[in-house]
């Protein structure tokens, strides 16, 4: 099968054989896909503000994709940190909320109750809280609406 838009490629793992900059230290990649990084934005959001503050700061300082790296790559770090301990002890409940992600074309509204008991979970075991940015304070959050609905 052919995909229209990516005539020329076939179906390999493309390796970039640039190598980064000898003077920045190695970090492995994210390795997750869309609904698991979803289903985690929030909390990597929150804890890896400070650094995705820098990295942006640093990107309107300069445009140059080498200026940033190590900001960048601290924000890497501190996203797989996060994933890591979601992993550590709400692994049933972050897996079956991703998977309702992934299954229902990521529509975080169609997933509430997989979510509430990830988001339960969480802060039982670290004490987070999911919170939106931007969200009114005098009304609850909406994935804290009820009634929650598959």
């Amino acid at each position: 099968m052919v995909n229209p838009g990516y005539k020329n490629f076939k179906g390999e793992d493309w390796v970039d054989p640039t190598p980064p900059p000898a003077h920045l230290p190695h970090v492995n990649e994210v390795g997750s896909t869309g609904a698991p990084l979803k289903s985690a934005s929030f909390f990597i959001g929150t804890l890896c503000k400070e650094y995705n503050e820098d990295f942006m700061l640093c990107k309107n300082e300069n445009r140059n994709p080498e200026h940033c790296l190590l900001e960048g790559r601290k924000v890497t770090r501190c996203a797989i940190d996060a994933l890591q301990k979601i992993q550590s002890k709400c692994q049933d409940e972050f897996r079956a909320h991703w998977k309702c992600l992934d299954g229902k074309n990521q529509d975080l509204g169609r997933c509430r109750n997989p979510e509430k008991g990830l988001n339960e979970c969480l802060f039982t075991a670290f004490g987070w809280k999911k919170d939106l940015p931007g969200a009114p304070t005098n009304k609850p959050q909406i994935h804290e609406r009820t009634p929650l609905t598959n």
